[in-house]
């Protein structure tokens, strides 16, 4: 699944990103595109699990893939 949280003001791609954080299963793989890096949700990904790649775009966004680590 991709969300695109270009456009949206902060808190908005956080809140987005971590509701469907919520729904994943182990192996499951979520890419959001972000107009910024998201600084703060790096924190959250390691808390609760998941690991993560970033790649700048072109355009200025960054596309992180995102990763449900197993139990």
């Amino acid at each position: 699944m991709t969300l695109d949280n270009r456009g949206m003001e902060p808190p908005q791609p956080m809140i987005r990103t971590l509701n469907q954080l919520e729904t994943m299963t182990v192996g499951e793989v979520l890419t959001i595109i972000n107009d910024r890096r998201p600084m703060f949700l790096y924190e959250e990904l390691d808390e609760l699990g998941f690991d993560y790649v970033t790649e700048p775009q072109q355009d200025g966004s960054f596309k992180i893939i995102i990763t449900k680590r197993g139990e």
